[in-house]
């Protein structure tokens, strides 16, 4: 069931990246598919990640007419890495998660702009200005479309106020009592 609510918010974000620069110009910065790929590398599941990278960035890629091929490059890249972080790291908190979508915003267009001044295409806009309002759009959607997200999933216990941003990592108590002594 959780494959099946990535795979529908992928979509979903990819026509929504294509349909709404139309709307308003400000949209054009918030990367929608890289957020719900994000989400599918801290649901610890690499391959989900790698293929829904590869194919949202492709698409998106065709779609937009840039250089195809750049943008599910730099996604796949992303979501190798944010899978690798949580697989090692213990991610399932909202507060940890927020620093996340903004640093794989900024190695997204790092990515980009790289393979872009490889073969030799001109970036379009401003690079600094580009890159600041993609990282605060991006992350502030990212923020919303996680909480949403989490509020659609299949856990449906409800929670206490204070801990609306996910449980604490419980550590493992000693036993005081030694059989073997």
């Amino acid at each position: 069931m959780e494959g099946v609510k990535l795979t529908i918010s992928l979509i979903i974000a990819i026509l929504l990246q294509w349909t709404l620069r139309n709307v308003w110009d400000g949209f054009a910065f918030i990367d929608f598919p890289l957020i719900i790929v994000v989400y599918a590398a801290l649901q610890r599941n690499a391959i989900r990640a790698l293929l829904f990278a590869t194919i949202s960035g492709v698409t998106v890629d065709a779609l937009s007419g840039g250089l195809l091929g750049a943008n599910g490059f730099s996604k796949t890249i992303i979501a190798f890495i944010v899978s690798e972080i949580a697989r090692r790291v213990y991610m399932d908190n909202l507060i940890l998660r927020i620093p996340v979508i903004a640093g794989a915003c900024l190695l997204n267009y790092a990515i980009y702009l790289g393979l872009h001044r490889l073969f030799g295409q001109p970036p379009s806009g401003d690079i600094l200005v580009t890159a600041a309002y993609s990282l605060i759009g991006t992350t502030i959607a990212g923020t919303l479309v996680y909480l949403l997200l989490q509020s659609l999933s299949g856990d449906r216990t409800r929670r206490k106020k204070r801990d609306v941003f996910a449980p604490r990592r419980q550590t493992r108590r000693r036993n005081p009592i030694r059989l073997n002594k």
